[in-house]
């Protein structure tokens, strides 16, 4: 295990401590060190352990299930967590990459992500991405008509090993944030099954296309029910064994079911596990589980919400109109969601003091807020937590899928550093045995000059 907070490879050796308790030694030892502080005044921190049980759990959830060898394909969904580290991790937990741009392809190849283990998902792929993925073998699924006409003419032009498969909409509803809802009637992504002759329309595709072995959906997100969830598996199940009743044989030999967990994000609680979910499959669609068909999940925020925090600091302590506001480093850069949509994305913040401790002090009504210049940019809102003061810190929690991912660059803000941390015992002297390594680091101003056309300064003149 590394020993210093810069760029080291960190291992974590899995403890009995729990997820807060690890969590309190991170900020406590973060602050500790200089990581965060003055010159520092947000930082990003994952838990390695937590985000390794994790993996594990998803894993055995699947291995419950199904029967020994089915082969199951678990790709974790890049834009969660864009970050090559990370990727890294979970490649060694045997976790795969679900992508969606050329750059998240990049990013898990830089992570060193076998095309075996990747998946391309993405409703608008150019001609030279879809070369791209046949030329190096990764799985791709076509999102619409057009897009299997491109997949002929590539195919017929050159040989591929890649997996390819049909994207389906089986238009079972939405959940209760309306943005995030895929398999609604109207939706962007995949063939609406539903839809008059559509249904027709993808057995004929495939009785036609003898490599296109694949059936892929996604139904689920933040605030999609597990029952919603499983329907949409069941139906796109059900469509398989249509297709490979029409053809006589087994065509399509794999179901890509998606990610979409819901995450809970009032507690610690790690609700609902994967192992709830694939069970209500097993009892939904006991068919799709009985080792006839090779499996991929696409999940993302189930896989690192819980494990990564924003820790800030508070640079004023003030009040308003007989308000408490603290002022933070922390906003709409690092929580776009939360401050534009909070019922939707609202989030927990504990309290510490400036030794990063957990704070004490008198409870007290206040707002949480950010550093961009408009007054929207809170994170809570009279939330009750000890009375925050100059030079105390916040955490943001469950903080570790998206945040790290929707830097959105208001004020010219920059990214801030994430750093992951590995906490064991404490030392003989009392202080917090975590060790950090660098994930990525902070964003500098020469950085954000340059990505904002610095080198074309003269350009308009």
């Amino acid at each position: 295990m590394a020993s210093d907070t810069g760029s080291g490879t960190v291992s974590d050796t899995p403890s009995e401590t729990g997820a807060a308790a690890r969590r309190e030694q991170a900020v406590r030892a973060a602050v500790a060190t200089g990581l965060a502080g003055p010159a520092a005044p947000v930082v990003g921190l994952l838990d390695i352990h937590g985000i390794r049980a994790g993996a594990a759990a998803l894993r055995a959830a699947f291995e419950e299930v199904t029967p020994p060898g089915t082969p199951v394909l678990h790709a974790f969904a890049v834009k969660a967590a864009p970050l090559v580290p990370v990727l890294r991790l979970l490649a060694a937990e045997g976790i795969g990459a679900e992508v969606a741009s050329p750059g998240e392809l990049a990013l898990a190849r830089a992570a060193g992500v076998r095309p075996a283990h990747t998946v391309l998902d993405s409703p608008a792929k150019t001609p030279a991405e879809l070369r791209e993925a046949l030329a190096i073998g990764i799985a791709v699924n076509a999102d619409n008509p057009q897009e299997l006409d491109r997949l002929d003419a590539l195919v017929q032009s050159a040989p591929t090993t890649s997996p390819l498969g049909l994207r389906v909409n089986p238009q079972i509803g939405g959940g209760s944030i309306g943005a995030l809802s895929t398999a609604t009637a109207t939706s962007k992504f995949g063939v609406a099954l539903r839809d008059d002759g559509a249904r027709a329309w993808v057995v004929r595709a495939f009785l036609d296309r003898p490599w296109l072995n694949r059936l892929h959906t996604h139904s689920g997100s933040q605030g999609v029910p597990l029952a919603l969830m499983a329907e949409g598996v069941r139906a796109v199940h059900e469509l398989a064994e249509e297709i490979n009743a029409a053809a006589g044989r087994q065509q399509i030999d794999t179901i890509d079911i998606g990610g979409g967990l819901p995450v809970n994000f009032s507690s610690d609680e790690e609700t609902p596990t994967y192992a709830e979910y694939a069970r209500l499959l097993k009892a939904t669609a006991p068919g799709l589980l009985d080792g006839r068909y090779g499996l991929v999940t696409e999940f993302g925020r189930s896989l690192l919400a819980k494990h990564g925090t924003i820790l800030a600091r508070v640079e004023y302590a003030k009040s308003a109109g007989g308000r408490a506001i603290a002022v933070t480093h922390a906003g709409v850069q690092v929580a776009t969601r939360t401050v534009y949509a909070p019922a939707s994305w609202p989030l927990r913040i504990a309290a510490y003091d400036s030794e990063g401790r957990p704070s004490t002090a008198a409870v007290a009504a206040q707002d949480i807020a950010g550093p961009a210049c408009f007054a929207g940019d809170l994170l809570a809102e009279e939330r009750e937590l000890p009375r925050l003061g100059q030079g105390d810190y916040v955490a943001v929690l469950d903080t570790g899928a998206y945040y790290f991912a929707h830097h959105y660059a208001y004020n010219s803000l920059a990214r801030p550093a994430v750093y992951g941390f590995a906490a064991g015992a404490e030392t003989a002297s009392g202080a917090p045995g975590v060790r950090f390594a660098t994930v990525r680091d902070a964003q500098s101003v020469a950085e954000i000059v340059a990505e904002s056309g610095g080198a074309h300064a003269d350009a308009l003149l």
